[in-house]
């Protein structure tokens, strides 16, 4: 896949700190051939573009990581490749971690932005560019989906015009959502303007299907179009994996729902 990288604030980056002036990024060691990055102090989008004539939709990526690290390789860069099989543009964020929640709230509202306001550059229809999140990063997602505060932070230019809802959301076994009694965490506020989502959880993730049901049930509420995939076993952190669970049929499920509300052919 071509990709080019590129990054989302300039000289002025909201919730920084002294620390970030040293660069200790660096890739976590692995012993299961997944690539983690952590100490992320320069946010980025690295930019997949489908194939194919035309305009295309696009599609913001949120690796998980437990906001300590970032599931680049299973959580981001396969993800990319999963949306331009579908014909879909896709930038994978790299966002600030570890423990730097608001930071990364503040990356993921500033990249939609940003890539809506290069649409043209980047071939993309500005009115289908949604997101998809993993465990922690489906919490990113749904921040920007349904915040109940609604400025991420100080305009800086003239992206921050655009809007950072995202048109359509994916939340992959997401985290952080809810608690057991289906209550929504107090930063997330479900209206009028949350998008459309599809949601996939196993019954034995670790982090409670509750986040999924939670969320499904605020939406019907609210009349959102959604779709919930709860599958029997699969466990949490899959991504791609072929692992033989039930949980494995979810890429294709998703493609499917991609295609069908961007009006893409299957």
């Amino acid at each position: 896949m071509h990709r080019c990288i590129f990054p989302i604030w300039g000289q002025e980056r909201p919730f920084a700190v002294p620390e970030d002036a040293v660069d200790k990024e660096h890739f976590k060691e692995s012993t299961d051939g997944n690539e983690r990055i952590t100490d992320v102090s320069e946010p980025t989008l690295s930019f997949f573009p489908a194939s194919g004539p035309g305009v295309h939709p696009a599609l913001l990526i949120c690796p998980g990581g437990g906001y300590s690290h970032l599931s680049w390789l299973v959580e981001g860069l396969d993800i990319a490749g999963l949306a331009n099989l579908a014909g879909i543009s896709a930038f994978v964020l790299k966002y600030r971690c570890p423990q730097r929640r608001e930071a990364a709230h503040a990356d993921a509202a500033r990249a939609m932005r940003l890539i809506r306001h290069r649409a043209q550059e980047f071939t993309i229809c500005p009115e289908k560019v949604g997101a998809i999140g993993f465990s922690a990063g489906a919490h990113l997602a749904a921040t920007i989906s349904a915040p109940a505060n609604p400025v991420p932070y100080p305009a800086i230019d003239a992206a921050d015009e655009c809007s950072f809802r995202p048109n359509f959301l994916a939340l992959i076994y997401p985290a952080y959502l809810a608690d057991d009694q289906l209550k929504l965490a107090p930063e997330f506020r479900i209206d009028e303007a949350t998008p459309q989502t599809f949601l996939v959880q196993s019954e034995n993730d670790s982090v409670r299907v509750e986040n999924s049901l939670a969320w499904y049930w605020e939406l019907k509420k609210h009349q959102i179009p959604a779709e919930m995939h709860l599958y029997p076993d699969g466990g949490h952190g899959y991504g791609l994996l072929r692992t033989g669970s039930a949980a494995s049929a979810w890429g294709e499920a998703t493609s499917a729902w991609l295609k069908r509300i961007n009006g893409i052919p299957r």
